[in-house]
């Protein structure tokens, strides 16, 4: 693969993802990088959303009953949806190889790795 050129575009929207805690959604990136630079379009976030996530550098959420989610931490991790609000938080945990290996038992490959989703109500959702 040729290098990547470098987009001062994509750099921000990387960093946005890093201050973020709560998964934005391409929209959201959007609305927030015409702050810095209102010429760009919606294509050129979701390109870069895009690229970001194929070369590994953020994680993009799929499959959490919407539009998919971006997340600047690329470690594994835990997610959290809240099936009340919706929205997805990170769900610390302090080893997920348990996890990995309770489910290495009841298989015959190898299992390297794992990325596991938990649903519920969040704390505001049960306040309410």
């Amino acid at each position: 693969m040729a290098a990547l050129k470098y987009s001062r575009q994509r750099e921000s929207i990387k960093e946005f993802l890093m201050t973020r805690t709560d998964h934005p959604t391409a929209d959201t990136v959007y609305e927030n990088m015409k702050i810095i630079y209102p010429n760009i379009s919606l294509g050129t976030v979701y390109r870069n959303l895009s690229l970001l996530s194929d070369i590994g550098e953020i994680q993009k959420l799929s499959s959490f009953g919407g539009a998919d989610r971006f997340d600047g931490r690329t470690e594994p991790h835990c997610h959290f949806i809240c099936t009340g609000c919706g929205c997805v938080q990170d769900l610390e945990m302090d080893d997920l190889q348990d996890i990995i290996q309770k489910a290495a038992a009841h298989f015959s490959g190898e299992i390297t790795d794992c990325s596991a989703r938990f649903s519920g109500l969040c704390e505001n959702c049960l306040k309410k």
